[in-house]
């Protein structure tokens, strides 16, 4: 019963205020911090431009590109989109999570950062050569 006139309160503006700050901390801090989005879901007809419109009514877009196949340029199902603010980013994410784009549902992430892959190493031979293995070994 006190959480329902605690409710009631709140709804018709007499909420005290230490209550208010507590509802509302969520929308005050964002999770993101960068304007970069990753965006998952697409369809494989899903293009750079078609992503691009579908983000541009959210704020002003520096890039919207779409992870693509190098042998049969269909998409892979995935792509990022940067925003010039971060708040402009967070309104993008709030409104296209869990949308529909080309037929499919798609859901919008903050991107991670490109973790950094070491080189390979090199196979040591036993013999002293060096192996190339497309041909078979290389003196």
């Amino acid at each position: 019963m006190a959480f329902a006139s605690t409710i009631r309160r709140f709804l018709s503006g007499s909420a005290s205020p230490t209550l208010q700050p507590q509802l509302f901390s969520s929308r005050l801090y964002s999770t993101l911090t960068s304007p970069k989005l990753f965006v998952s879901g697409l369809s494989r007809l899903t293009t750079d431009e078609k992503l691009k419109e579908a983000f541009s009514p959210f704020g002003q877009l520096v890039e919207a590109k779409v992870a693509v196949d190098r042998v049969s340029r269909r998409s892979k199902g995935f792509g990022f989109v940067t925003y010039t603010t971060i708040d402009e980013a967070e309104k993008a994410r709030e409104g296209m999570n869990a949308k529909f784009l080309d037929g499919w549902v798609i859901f919008v992430d903050p991107a991670k950062p490109r973790e950094q892959r070491p080189p390979p190493a090199p196979e040591p031979s036993e013999t002293g050569f060096k192996i190339n293995k497309t041909i078979g070994w290389c003196g």
